[in-house]
């Protein structure tokens, strides 16, 4: 017992390391250790990465809001969006066939991936544009945060407002519909769509994450498939690491980050591709 729990302390900071500079929770970082790795049934490991999720957002967030890098009326105003695509997503549940969402979400990974890679190349990480977009001028989207990579203040632009919104929503019925974690589309949705940097990009993505999984956490609870044994130390380790993370994220150049999250996005799409097409292995 206390073999397992120090692995699953040593599992929780890696993945709370990992989720909280990339943007993408940590759950597709555990399930796979847990289901591949320690042999676990994949129900107490999906149990065990909604806690990681929420754990990396808890962990990574109180920092990302008191150094002002996460832009929080951006997260909260997707998350609206959000909430109503789950809601649909599992209204739609039996009558929408899935192999259409995995499809078109993957087609969109593979484009945000592909657009992550030119901007890349590019070094372009702020748009400036002469003119602001209206919508996010009139919300107070636009943002500043200081890159301590940089040690400079960078002021930056939203764009694409309805773009962002719509593939939040999308996101959300996705996940309602196939089960599937979406912090790869809230990162999708704030660099491709919306043209934020990375940085503000990712954090925004850890705080959104943890709203999102603390309310599917109760059904998961009440269900039985968050086992304590594993989940607490799981956890304890997790919010070390997305502590540590979310100081490491911030002194990292967004190149490098870029350059870690373009092959994780481009996975994602491709499985999901395959999965759309019935392709198994």
């Amino acid at each position: 017992m206390i073999q397992t729990a120090l692995i699953m302390i040593g599992v929780g900071i890696f993945a709370g390391i990992a989720g909280a500079i990339l943007g993408i929770g940590g759950g597709m970082i555990i399930t796979p250790i847990l289901t591949l790795g320690m042999g676990l049934n994949i129900k107490y490991a999906i149990g065990a990465s909604i806690i990681a999720v929420i754990a990396t957002s808890s962990g990574s967030t109180i920092a990302y809001l008191r150094d002002n890098v996460l832009n929080l009326r951006v997260a909260m105003f997707l998350e609206i969006a959000t909430t109503i695509g789950a809601i649909v997503g599992a209204l739609l549940t039996g009558v929408l066939d899935p192999k259409y969402l995995y499809l078109l979400f993957g087609c969109l990974l593979v484009f945000s991936g592909w657009n992550m890679y030119r901007k890349l190349r590019r070094g372009q990480e702020v748009l400036q544009r002469v003119e602001p977009d209206k919508i996010a001028s009139k919300l107070k989207l636009n943002g500043t945060y200081y890159d301590k990579a940089e040690m400079k203040n960078i002021d930056y632009q939203v764009e694409n407002v309805p773009a962002g919104f719509s593939v939040m929503f999308g996101a959300g019925v996705a996940s309602g519909l196939l089960g599937i974690g979406s912090g790869a589309f809230k990162v999708m949705a704030m660099d491709t769509f919306m043209k934020m940097p990375l940085k503000p990009s990712s954090s925004t993505s850890n705080l959104m994450m943890g709203v999102t999984a603390a309310a599917s956490a109760t059904v998961y609870f009440f269900n039985g498939s968050i086992l304590p044994g594993i989940a607490v130390p799981m956890a304890l380790g997790i919010l070390g690491g997305a502590v540590l993370g979310s100081r490491i994220m911030q002194v990292l150049p967004a190149r490098w980050i870029r350059m870690v999250f373009i092959p994780i996005i481009l996975y994602i799409g491709i499985e999901m591709l395959l999965k759309g097409l019935g392709v198994h292995f």
